[in-house]
């Protein structure tokens, strides 16, 4: 076994509470040598007087019994240093050829930490309501700490306008190889600096993630010891090949990618990523991390103010990314907050103007206390899953949005569209599953299986024109009293008897091509087998567009780990003028998920006995063998 793979065992050992037994493989190496204590435990049959005899013989004093039954004793020697790299051989040997001595072991250290509340000295941490237990429920990031966990060993690159690298607060966990200025095609991702300080968006969103702690200057990171990267990409033109470059950069060195922009949050706008860079979605979650996946974290959209819906934004609407609503320090829907289907969590963020708002890294080497908008929630949340990969570097992409799911709990947010799915959680389109919980996320992640492997299972449903919704036929569509609402229903079978049968769903997509006269009226939904409904669409009032939807794939989370097989219901509806017409040409239902049941898991945190054979050493990923996008979300 290679030394490599062998450390990465070792890791995966500790990660899931595996005890190691019979001798070390060749080439075995530890992350931390052992040292080498001055005293011995011993097992002797004959009790206290066979321990006092050897202790006489070999010059040990016999520090007493370990147990009241009188069969381990602690012995000391007074002639070997307190603390050493190797063990001392000749009181090895000794002990050995005694015929009294049934078992010995020359005492190590052991490195423990106290499972007290860590907190910062930071002086701006009292004021980050968010993390130092001055809000109930906070998102539970001292409890994590608390088990040790920083970020160590976790790299994570801001995709945005550049970061200051030379900030107090940063300069420390700044990691050049996760950084590129993709703007002026330099290594330097440092911001342009302007009088009205326009690009701070990067740097604000860095020191969310990984502001260093205890350093006596502004606050603290929530993952303090990760690598934290920068990629300038939005201070000049966009492309799809600039984007397609920013989400390829260093796949195998960067493992979280925190992205908060996407198309405008106007309420009229239908976009998403280029081919570019939806091949570069693929390729990060199939061969990034070895093949373990990149992880794509994603602010959901400020477009509350003009009823936006963040399906119709592509990059937080796609399966590969991760995406992440905002709630108030009250635990209500913020004025800028868009719902929709495709948002999976929820982390803090500000409200109203009297309401606070995220510390955090400033330009200028300053700091700030006004950070804002779902672009301030995202960092948050890529921050707390760089202390579930520190605590298990073994999840897959996916697995950690199953992880993200379980760790989120719709604790005091207040919004009227809790409704409880197929499965019995709670979902809103407004907070996903809920609040995400660090000390949740990060037990859960400690003994993770991982899930099998992703199937999809496509459905055509509708290829030929058929009655619009709430207008008029079309001349080869058959009559149906649908007016003023359209329901096309499928009984699916999940691809049952295939190699890509689906027991348990993740995603779910709906792919359609239609026209209509005014395309902000019309609300899609979907209803499932369960009996789960998820608005694909609410209606858009700034929508005046009569180009319909192209093609577009609408993305749901709401049906996570239910049974798809069954009644699935699409719903189109008109909720403006009453002489809307359009005509739907193309649906395709999109289901992914596992074969496995994910309900017969347990809810919280397994208890993990042995490796499971997907990780055997011959199946192991690689890693462990050797369009247009502005700023908007600030």
């Amino acid at each position: 076994m290679r030394p490599a793979r062998t450390a990465l065992w070792l890791r995966l050992a500790v990660a899931l509470g595996l005890a190691l037994v019979g001798p070390l493989p060749v080439g075995w190496s530890s992350a931390r040598a052992p040292i080498y204590v001055s005293s011995w435990a011993v097992r002797v049959s004959q009790g206290y007087r066979e321990a006092e005899r050897l202790a006489r013989k070999f010059g040990f004093v016999n520090l007493g019994q370990i147990f009241p039954d009188g069969q381990y004793y602690h012995l000391r020697h007074r002639g070997v240093v307190q603390q050493s790299l190797t063990p001392h051989w000749g009181h090895r040997l000794r002990l050995k050829k005694d015929p009294k001595v049934q078992w010995f072991e020359q005492q190590t250290l052991r490195r423990r930490v106290k499972r007290s509340v860590v907190v910062p000295t930071d002086p701006w941490f009292p004021k980050q309501w968010y993390m130092n237990n001055k809000v109930q429920p906070d998102l539970n990031i001292l409890q994590a700490w608390s088990q040790g966990l920083s970020g160590q060993g976790v790299v994570v690159s801001v995709l945005d306008d550049g970061i200051e690298k030379d900030h107090p607060d940063l300069w420390a966990n700044y990691d050049p190889l996760a950084s590129y200025d993709f703007n002026d095609y330099d290594p330097d991702p440092q911001p342009r600096y302007t009088p009205s300080d326009e690009n701070r968006h990067g740097t604000r969103c860095a020191g969310e993630v990984a502001a260093i702690a205890n350093n006596g200057f502004c606050g603290t990171g929530v993952a303090y010891n990760a690598r934290i990267g920068g990629v300038r990409m939005l201070d000049g033109t966009i492309t799809d090949v600039i984007e397609a470059q920013s989400l390829s950069l260093q796949p195998q060195h960067i493992h979280i990618y925190s992205a908060s922009w996407g198309p405008e949050d106007d309420g009229r706008t239908v976009d998403g990523p280029g081919i570019l860079t939806r091949e570069a979605f693929r390729r990060g979650v199939t061969k990034g991390r070895g093949g373990l996946g990149t992880l794509f974290v994603w602010a959901s959209g400020n477009g509350g103010l003009h009823y936006d819906n963040c399906n119709c934004d592509g990059y937080t609407n796609s399966i590969h990314t991760l995406s992440v609503g905002s709630t108030t320090r009250h635990g209500r829907v913020p004025w800028y907050s868009e719902a929709c289907a495709s948002t999976l969590t929820t982390t803090y963020s500000s409200g109203v103007a009297a309401d606070p708002q995220i510390v955090t890294t400033d330009l200028h080497h300053q700091c700030t206390d006004k950070h804002t908008g779902t672009s301030a929630s995202a960092p948050l949340a890529a921050g707390m899953i760089a202390l579930a990969l520190e605590a298990n570097p073994f999840l897959t992409w996916r697995d950690m949005q199953h992880l993200v799911v379980r760790a989120s709990r719709p604790a005091q947010l207040q919004a009227e569209d809790w409704r409880t799915n197929g499965v019995g959680r709670q979902v809103s389109h407004h907070y996903g599953y809920g609040l995400l919980d660090a000390r949740l996320l990060v037990d859960l992640a400690r003994t993770w299986l991982p899930t099998q492997p992703q199937q999809k299972c496509a459905i055509r449903v509708v290829h030929t024109p058929t009655r619009p919704a709430g207008g008029a036929l079309t001349p080869h569509a058959a009559p149906s009293p649908i007016l003023p609402l359209m329901r096309v229903r499928k009984n699916v079978s999940a691809c049952a008897g295939r190699a890509n049968y689906i027991r348990s769903l993740e995603h779910v997509q709906v792919q359609l091509s239609l026209s209509y006269s005014r395309r902000g009226d019309l609300e899609i939904s979907l209803t499932s087998p369960m009996g789960t409904r998820s608005t694909l669409v609410a209606i858009r009032p700034l929508d005046v567009s009569g180009q319909g939807y192209n093609n577009w794939i609408f993305m749901s989370t709401h049906f996570w780990d239910e049974d798809p097989q069954g009644l699935w219901t699409l719903g189109l509806e008109n909720k403006g003028y009453y002489f809307n017409t359009g005509t739907l040409y193309r649906y395709t239902l999109l289901l992914y998920g596992t074969a496995e049941d994910m309900t017969a898991r347990p809810s919280g945190p397994q208890n993990a006995t042995a490796p499971p054979t997907s990780w055997a050493t011959s199946a192991w990923p690689t890693a462990l063998q050797g369009t247009s996008a502005t700023p908007s979300r600030q």
